[in-house]
This record gives C-alpha cells, structure tokens and sequence, in this order.
C-alpha cells in the first residue's frame, strides 16, 4: 500500500511538473504572441495613417464635382443671411 501511494504520489509530482513546464511555455508563448499583436497593431495604424495621407486628397479631388454644387448653395445661403443681418454693431470706446 505504501509503495502504490509513493508510486501515485510520484506519477502525480511528475504530472503537476509537466503541467508547470507547460504553463510556463504558455505564458511565455502568449506574451511574445501579444507583443507580436502590438507591434503589429501600430505599424497598420502608421502605414494606414500613410496611405490615408495619400490617399484623402486624391478622394476629395475625385468627389469635388459632386459636392461643389452643394458647396455653392450653402455659399449662397450664407451670403443672403450675412447680408440680411446687416452691418455689427459696436460699442462706442466711452460707453461704461
């Protein structure tokens, strides 16, 4: 009997170091893994910042005939109101 519960006692020990080991491997594995996401994170966030650059005023010209219309009228519209409002009033320099 003592020598199957030293035998279990060895089996269990053996199984519970292996388990460690491999948690010590999947730790280790998922910080690399981790830094490999961050790493990887910034770099899309520089080249898609990069290609965003090139690439926003190359849309805008492309959708400029579309949206000038729409442009005009609101220039319009806001030169009618500004000159309805009429001149600004100012305060004179001795009113206390």
């Amino acid at each position: 009997m003592i020598a199957l519960s030293v035998l279990l006692m060895f089996v269990v020990g053996l199984w519970l170091g292996i388990a460690m080991i491999g948690l010590v491997f999947k730790l280790v594995f998922s910080l690399i893994g981790g830094l490999f996401s961050v790493v990887g994170a910034v770099l899309g966030l520089v080249f898609g910042g990069v290609a965003l650059l090139v690439a926003a005023p190359i849309v805008a010209l492309a959708l400029l005939p579309l949206c000038l219309p729409v442009m005009l009228f609101v220039a319009v519209v806001w030169a009618i109101v500004r000159l309805a409002r009429g001149p600004a009033h100012s305060m004179p320099a001795n009113a206390n």
